[in-house]
């Protein structure tokens, strides 16, 4: 993994884990204090900048990824520590406010959480609906297909400037 930043926000570049593929082009963009905490702010900020809000929920606690979309989490409630990249990638605290958008491939997993958890998830507009993978290794060829098959983000969903890329 190598780090930068890029106007304020955290550039992850992760590698690819026995397991779970990441994505060889884009980065993990890492948004902090980006939104107010609440979700229907988050959810509006997402559609300003061409991204559909999905889902509010947790994270799951299982490492999973999505090989045909890319995904947006908007930290809205309360605090989580994520595992981004598979057993081998890396951890962040996330908190209310807090953004990270996840390129299709990157393996993501909940390590624990506070009570308030609260996230707000949304995928590009136009994008498949994604599916779910947990790094089996008999669905990795078709997944790195559909990795590189899944259009870049048009856009970033916080800034709504250019997706970073590799």
């Amino acid at each position: 993994m190598h780090e930068h930043r890029r106007d304020g926000a955290e550039i992850l570049f992760l590698r690819q884990d026995p397991e779970i593929p990441n994505n060889p082009r884009l980065p993990v963009v890492v948004h902090r204090g980006a939104v107010a905490p609440d979700a229907v702010a988050a959810e509006a900020m997402f559609r300003r900048h061409g991204w559909r809000p999905a889902w509010r929920g947790g994270i799951f606690d299982t490492h999973h990824y999505h090989s045909n979309a890319h995904e947006a989490l908007a930290v809205v409630a309360g605090q989580v520590r994520v595992q981004l990249g598979g057993e081998s990638g890396v951890l962040l605290d996330l908190s209310a406010g807090d953004v990270v958008v996840l390129p299709a491939g990157t393996g993501h997993r909940n390590l624990g959480a506070d009570e308030a958890l609260l996230v707000v998830g949304a995928y590009p507009d136009g994008a498949a609906p994604p599916d779910q993978l947990h790094g089996a290794l008999a669905e990795r060829a078709r997944a790195l297909h559909a990795i590189a098959a899944t259009p870049d983000p048009a856009t970033d969903p916080v800034t709504g400037g250019a997706y970073p890329r590799g």
